[in-house]
């Protein structure tokens, strides 16, 4: 079984008694109601095909507020090959190769196109906290701990007062910011064009990070677990003005994003206000190179609700940008969010190359990929980064191939040795999901831009 729109995909070994039920049946046997542990128990589904089988859960039914699943989302289909297959339909089976042995094969799609955004957050961070409780438990505590002595950490846990809150939101938050800002996990390891806060939390224990909204994912998935309120809060360069709301929403509607950068800067960015009791926190923790914020009383006032907003300076590459923070509509993050899971297509690449966040940005490196199909592309495109970084007084390095043997790539080798590992891993996907858009007959190579710390 596979869903068409994330490509995330689980496979089974059915009891050949229900291999003539209906699908319906079936949808409800193994996937619905399934035992995942009894299924791994019995050799009947690998372990990242237990994973996958849950979150395909989660993209087929709708939860509610306890994690329980109830129904289907309204407007999804299946289909097995080319033709749509209805629920009250027995799949035919298809002869397949498994090593030697031939076995029968259901192979159904999940056609979600015609789905909306029904998605309950509140049911879905539950089912995914539940599915790694002991973990995600345990990095909370390892982060308290490694700040506070054990019996403080267990007093802080208790949340009983406004400061244990404040203390346990910033720990977190100080720990997330610390991950990296990375865009190189999409095309490593589970390949997650666009991850959720309990994906983006698991990459960040294993090491990796993500970029600003997957990180505030990340830390809104933690809080939420603990009971701490918050809200979205969406940011731009130079977006001064009112939201545009309801053209964010056509957008999330049509996905027609011609002509709406005016309208997209407004989503830019993101960034959580919590509601501790009745204080206002603003939090950012994207870290790459923007500061680490954690605004009370007055200074949340000056960037979030005075006529004349404060801005945040940023200057994520080579170009310094002033970043207005706003309030928000809450369905505008949480829709466009669960698109870009899947339905905005691309949104790996378009992480990469359309928003210029690169491979990785700390404070002192920005490294990305350079493609292109010919010597000729290469040095056009090599002249053009030179350029850019020269007018910024800022060191820049252009390789033709994949690799860090160079001064610059020596250098970040030394000071980041695991994003630089991670970097040279991720030239095999990425070269195959660029080529999967924009054609065969491409080569790829590495930017190093030092930066000033």
């Amino acid at each position: 079984m596979a869903d068409q729109v994330t490509g995330k995909k689980t496979a089974l070994r059915l009891d050949p008694t229900d291999t003539s039920s209906t699908l319906a049946d079936l949808l409800d046997m193994y996937l619905k109601r399934c035992d995942v542990d009894s299924l791994l128990a019995e050799g009947r589904i690998t372990e990242s095909y237990a994973h996958s089988l849950q979150d395909l859960q989660d993209l087929v039914y709708v939860s509610a507020n306890d994690g329980q699943l109830h129904g289907m989302f309204n407007g999804i289909a299946f289909r097995q090959g080319d033709s749509a297959i209805e629920l009250d339909a027995i799949p035919s089976p298809t002869p397949a190769l498994v090593g030697d042995t031939e076995v029968s094969l259901i192979d159904i799609d999940i056609d979600r196109t015609n789905v909306g955004y029904d998605r309950n957050w509140v049911g879905f961070h539950k089912r995914r906290w539940d599915h790694k409780d002991e973990r995600f438990s345990g990095f909370i505590w390892e982060t308290l701990t490694a700040q506070y002595p054990k019996d403080a950490a267990s007093e802080i846990l208790r949340l009983q007062t406004s400061e244990s809150k404040l203390k346990l939101l910033k720990a977190l938050a100080e720990r997330i910011w610390r991950s990296d800002f990375e865009n190189y996990s999409r095309f490593i390891g589970d390949k997650l064009q666009y991850k959720t806060g309990d994906e983006t939390l698991t990459n960040i224990m294993n090491g990796g990070g993500g970029i600003c909204s997957e990180k505030i994912q990340a830390l809104k998935f933690m809080t939420d677990h603990l009971g701490i309120e918050s809200q979205y809060v969406l940011a731009g360069a130079d977006a001064s003005e009112e939201v545009p709301e309801e053209k964010l929403r056509e957008m999330l509607a049509t996905f027609d994003f011609r002509f709406a950068r005016r309208y997209m800067r407004y989503w830019q960015h993101v960034a959580l206000l919590y509601i501790i009791e009745g204080q206002e926190v603003l939090v950012d923790v994207t870290n790459g190179n923007i500061p680490f914020l954690f605004l009370t009383g007055d200074d949340v006032k000056r960037v979030l609700d005075e006529e004349e907003q404060s801005p945040v300076s940023v200057k994520m590459s080579i170009i310094e940008e002033d970043f207005y923070y706003h309030r928000v509509a809450q369905d505008i993050p949480e829709n466009l969010y669960f698109a870009m899971e899947g339905w905005i297509e691309d949104v790996d690449l378009v992480q990469v190359f359309d928003n210029e966040l690169g491979l990785y940005i700390s404070s002192d490196f920005f490294v990305t990929a350079i493609v292109y199909r010919s010597p000729a592309a290469f040095e056009r495109l090599k002249g053009q980064y030179i350029q850019a970084c020269e007018k910024a007084a800022v060191e820049c390095e252009v390789n033709s191939d994949w690799s860090m043997d160079t001064p610059a790539g020596l250098e970040f080798q030394s000071r980041w040795p695991a994003a630089a590992k991670k970097i040279l891993d991720a030239e095999e996907h990425l070269l195959k999901r660029y080529e999967e858009c924009h054609g065969a007959g491409h080569k790829a190579g590495l930017i190093l831009m030092k930066l000033e710390s």
